[in-house]
């Protein structure tokens, strides 16, 4: 296991939805962080699964909010 990306926001539902940056597709949604955080971890150990072990090509920089 290796280590990934999350971004998370909250939708207009109060939702977290989170999404790991490194695997394409691989992303879900819960009430509450610790919630969301968990189903992560299974989600990204699914993907693993599904997919294999795969190359890491990008490397995730940050987020920068720009006021315009």
């Amino acid at each position: 296991m290796g280590e990934y990306t999350v971004i998370i926001e909250r939708d207009e539902d109060g939702y977290y939805v989170g999404e790991v940056v490194e695997l394409p597709g691989c992303f879900t949604q819960a009430k509450s962080i610790d919630e969301l955080l968990r189903r992560i971890k299974e989600a990204i150990e699914l993907y693993i699964e599904e997919e294999g072990d795969i190359e890491i090509k990008n490397h995730f920089v940050g987020v920068q909010r720009v006021q315009a």
